[in-house]
């Protein structure tokens, strides 16, 4: 995990560091949890992810899913950002009794999730970045990275799903995942 973060770290630090960045969203106010992040971090929000409109959206650190505040995921950046304010319970105006790393989903992320599993229990989850989660204070019970590398038709090898942008590179065969940058190379837990 030290390696991983160590390895996350360096690749925040040459986006801090470049000087080729993308301009600032059309000049309006982006708010990331109910807090407005600065230009500087707009404009490498943009360097890394491309254009981004204004407004207000949340931002989970832990698993770096994101949305339109009051609204369901849409994408997912690199985890533990440090933008905007806290991530709250009611940041996608959920009222599905299901959880995950404190913010109640929106019905739309839950019916994706039933299209996954079939069934979606209520109750309060964790899930990190590669989309692996369990009951919160239990061990992984599920792994959506694995599925969403089982359904990918790019990349990879086995039908596994990778992803690359100017941080370095990332993916999953469906059982390990692993993230490259120029600092080093991690992988996690199946490999």
């Amino acid at each position: 995990m030290k390696r991983f973060l160590a390895a996350a770290a360096a690749a925040v630090a040459t986006l801090l560091a470049t000087s080729m960045v993308a301009g600032a969203a059309n000049g309006g106010r982006v708010y990331i949890n109910e807090t407005p992040i600065s230009s500087e971090q707009i404009q490498l929000l943009e360097y890394a992810y491309g254009p981004i409109q204004s407004g207000a959206y949340w931002y989970d650190p832990v698993s770096g899913l994101w949305g339109q505040q009051r609204g369901p995921a849409q994408g997912q950046i690199a985890a533990w950002l440090a933008l905007g304010g806290q991530l709250r319970a009611d940041a996608s105006a959920g009222n599905t009794r299901v959880f995950i790393n404190g913010r109640e989903l929106h019905p739309v992320d839950v019916e994706r999730l039933r299209q996954i599993f079939g069934v979606v229990p209520e109750g309060r989850y964790w899930m990190n970045a590669a989309g692996v989660g369990g009951p919160e204070g239990s061990m992984a019970t599920f792994n959506l990275g694995a599925f969403a590398a089982r359904g990918s038709s790019g990349g990879g090898s086995g039908g596994g799903g990778y992803s690359s942008g100017p941080a370095g590179r990332w993916g999953s065969d469906g059982t390990c995942f692993y993230v490259s940058t120029e600092a080093g190379d991690v992988m996690g837990p199946g490999c």
